[in-house]
């Protein structure tokens, strides 16, 4: 059976991991470092703006300034880590960033969840519907994406490092719900393999998981 172990390097220190990232940070410059921190959260701070009640538009508008005010944070006064935790510091410039743009709407903007036409809300009951900045629990919302976030990036980092095949049958029996008679039929395996593949690709998934709410920790 072939071994599904991640590499020795996925093994390091991650505090350390994590604050290698951040230093990278602080360097405007250093294109990769800003990429990777991109790729890692732009997803989750664009869900979080959206489920706040901001449009498409607004919700990237949001991931934007968010990069660029922890880009300023860092060069002037970097990450304490001993005031916050990584995950609540970008969660409270998210929020702040997501708020900015909640008061800024004009009184007569309705919400952007709202079915456009729908006759049974007048012009002023829309307007109850845009969110109060105060009444949106964007901790908890935070919370939910946060983790969903985190497990997206941990299948991504998983797959990198498993053969094809293996990923194939973990991508379509576990993240796909493909029935198993289908999945043995389609990849030519067998059930044994998919059942043993499931547990072990979930098993580094999970692992990979706690890895990172480590580094944020």
């Amino acid at each position: 059976m072939p071994s599904y172990r991640l590499p020795a390097s996925s093994e390091s220190d991650p505090d350390a991991t994590r604050s290698s990232l951040l230093r990278r940070l602080k360097n405007w410059e250093d294109h990769g470092g800003w990429q990777e921190f991109f790729d890692t959260y732009w997803k989750l701070i664009y869900a979080v703006a959206i489920k706040a009640g901001l449009s498409d538009a607004e919700a990237h508008d949001v991931v934007q300034e968010t990069v660029v005010a922890v880009a300023k944070q860092m060069r002037e006064s970097g990450f304490d880590r001993q005031r916050s935790s990584f995950k609540n510091w970008l969660c409270l410039i998210t929020r702040r960033r997501i708020v900015d743009h909640l008061r800024l709407r004009k009184p007569d903007r309705p919400n952007p969840k709202i079915p456009k036409g729908d006759s049974t809300e007048t012009g002023t009951n829309l307007l109850h519907r845009v969110p109060d900045p105060a009444s949106v629990d964007l901790e908890a919302v935070w919370a939910e994406e946060w983790r969903k976030n985190l497990v997206d990036i941990a299948i991504e980092r998983v797959k990198s490092r498993l053969p094809a095949k293996q990923f194939q049958i973990f991508d379509l029996y576990v993240l796909k719900a493909v029935p198993l008679r289908e999945v043995t039929r389609t990849l030519h395996v067998s059930a044994t393999l998919v059942y043993v593949t499931k547990h072990r690709v979930s098993s580094l998934v999970k692992g990979e998981v706690r890895r990172m709410e480590q580094q944020s920790e």
